[in-house]
């Protein structure tokens, strides 16, 4: 069963292209047609390519990797946010900091600085500060929490990148790309999707098309996670027969070794 239709598409307006005179040329396999000088993207193309993508995500959280979900522009940073906190992935939506993957120590030394502030904060260390030099540190606070709250918890390089507007975040794209982690994106006609490793060919700039392939994503992102935390269960289940039998049996071959003597 198809995660979105497209119908669904359609009245999302997933199909809307960017004008004939600022396409990608390498975008050409996925556009439909043209339509009063702006191209039309194929949306059945569209419903295959979330399912491929969708799949492949799913099994990047069923084996308990991170997925870190990438949108900076206006109309797709709120959305991100809410989809990407509902599975626990983390996500950036204020400015991409350079270097963020190709250079994650220091990112990780920035994240750590936040929480020794907290730390400090919680244990008085900092009320024997003047009333400026405490306003200085909350602000200090409130900046790395802005840029780098959302990513607290990932304390490893996430093992896929999932991007809305590969122009716009095409720094991250790079980083991605050098350092071997696959990109997932939602690639208009004005962008180039060479660099991508499952393009979603459809409109990055409607709120409504964004949240409705971010919806399909991370439904199957969500499927992993529920499909992992079973496994568990299950080999613990496993476990503890296994155990069980253990115990049973040790009484009996007990006898046994008794009636041999």
């Amino acid at each position: 069963m198809a995660r979105t239709d497209f119908d669904s598409l359609l009245a999302a307006g997933a199909h809307f292209g960017h004008l004939k005179r600022k396409w990608n040329p390498a975008m050409a396999p996925y556009i439909f047609m043209e339509r009063n000088g702006i191209h039309i993207i194929d949306l059945h193309k569209t419903v295959a390519k979330v399912d491929q993508a969708a799949d492949a995500l799913k099994q990047i959280a069923k084996s308990g990797k991170r997925i870190l979900f990438v949108a900076t522009k206006k109309q797709a940073k709120e959305i991100v946010a809410e989809k990407a906190a509902s599975v626990g992935m983390p996500y950036v939506i204020e400015r991409w900091p350079g270097g963020m993957l190709t250079n994650f120590p220091t990112i990780r030394k920035a994240v750590k600085k936040m929480a020794n502030i907290d730390k400090l904060l919680s244990d008085g260390t900092y009320d024997k500060l003047s009333k400026r030099e405490n306003l200085q540190i909350r602000r200090k606070r409130a900046k790395l929490e802005k840029n780098l709250g959302s990513i607290a918890d990932l304390t490893r390089l996430p093992s896929a990148l999932f991007v809305v507007d590969v122009m716009k975040e095409h720094i991250a794209v790079s980083e991605a790309n050098r350092l071997g982690i696959p990109v997932f994106a939602i690639v208009d006609t004005n962008s180039d999707p060479r660099n991508v490793d499952f393009v979603i060919p459809a409109n990055d700039d409607a709120s409504k098309s964004i949240e409705l392939i971010l919806g399909a994503v991370c439904g199957a992102i969500s499927e992993g996670l529920e499909e992992r935390k079973a496994e568990k269960v299950d080999m613990e289940a496993a476990g503890e027969t296994k155990a069980a039998e253990k115990e049973e049996a040790a009484p009996a071959a007990e006898e046994k070794e008794a009636a041999a003597e």
